[in-house]
């Protein structure tokens, strides 16, 4: 494992030069994936964020359905990790409100990125570029923007659990993003834990939930791209609906979404 994966972090958790030499190798995923083998999450994320293991950290979060234990779980050991949240312009009125209401209750170091307007001009002029391509679109809101700040880290949080889908049952809480030349980290610390276990720490907490769910959207994306679900369906049928779309491009099928 490189030094700066093991060094303190700086106080804003960002590097002042970029360098472009890989992070993490898969022996480090590995290495990492033993070293905590029978951790509490609790456990594991204290000693990753507070001992700088995993490096230069931030999370990634959409802000969705479950999005406020992860947060919640990582601002009680420190509120200063950077969330990134991608605002595409085109999210539910009441997504940013449920943000803003975390950002606050939680203490979060948020920071907002947005597309490059170059990008919307030349690519996206009328903003009607999900109704045709949506592939296309989430390249310009999300995958651009995303990409250019990403480099400025080690490694990320997501809230993927191996009950939301089968390409996630056997996901380690360590992993090297193979679709990544950097070789960055991703963590994966719920990745165990039950559909129980998230509603349980959402009651023990006393959390807020997105107030779209109990509308029908237990999957919640942005508006134009995201449909009610009637009960009994999958929760993702909502998202891309009529489309041969599963993911935003952020991630590789069966990743989506990060938080």
């Amino acid at each position: 494992m490189k030094p700066e994966a093991i060094a303190s972090l700086t106080s804003d958790r960002t590097r002042d030069t970029l360098d472009l030499a890989p992070r993490f190798s898969e022996h480090d995923a590995v290495r990492l994936n033993r070293m905590f083998r029978g951790s509490t999450t609790q456990e594991m994320l204290e000693a990753v964020i507070r001992d700088g293991l995993a490096g230069y950290l931030a999370v990634v979060s959409s802000f969705g359905a479950e999005s406020a234990v992860l947060l919640h779980l990582v601002a009680s050991v420190d509120p200063t990790v950077p969330v990134l949240f991608l605002d595409t312009g085109k999210h539910f009125p009441e997504t940013l409100e449920y943000r803003d209401l975390l950002a606050a209750r939680l203490g979060l170091n948020l920071v907002v990125l947005t597309p490059d307007p170059a990008d919307l001009a030349k690519k996206d002029e009328t903003g009607l570029r999900w109704s045709y391509d949506p592939d296309g679109c989430c390249e310009i809101r999300k995958v651009r923007p995303l990409e250019k700040v990403m480099a400025r880290y080690d490694a990320s949080f997501t809230g993927r659990k191996a009950f939301q889908a089968a390409t996630r049952a056997n996901l380690p809480r360590f992993e090297v993003d193979t679709s990544d030349a950097q070789g960055r980290l991703k963590i994966n610390p719920l990745i165990d834990w039950s559909a129980e276990d998230i509603n349980a720490y959402f009651e023990a907490h006393d959390l807020p939930r997105h107030p779209l769910i109990v509308q029908g959207y237990p999957s919640i994306g942005c508006s134009p791209c995201t449909t009610q679900v009637a009960p009994g369906e999958d929760p993702r049928s909502g998202r891309w609906k009529g489309w041969d779309k599963t993911e935003c491009g952020i991630h590789k099928p069966g990743e989506e979404p990060f938080l």
